[in-house]
């Protein structure tokens, strides 16, 4: 399972939003947005973490490390 840390969410639909956009990614799967941490987990099938990052900035989030 991988984690990242995601800056800038602030509510249930950041939430749905960020889980929307990975869920669609090929290669995620198991996507779980926890918003009091501000990270997401998810199962990776060789997705790159690059291709996450790049998703999560294109709806307008920083994701961290």
């Amino acid at each position: 399972m991988e984690r990242m840390k995601i800056n800038g969410m602030s509510c249930q639909h950041c939430v749905a939003s960020v889980k929307k956009t990975l869920t669609a990614l090929t290669g995620i799967s198991g996507v779980e947005v926890d918003l009091e941490r501000g990270e997401v987990s998810y199962q990776s099938n060789g997705a790159e973490r690059e291709a996450v990052r790049a998703a999560i900035r294109k709806i307008g989030f920083d994701p961290g490390e």
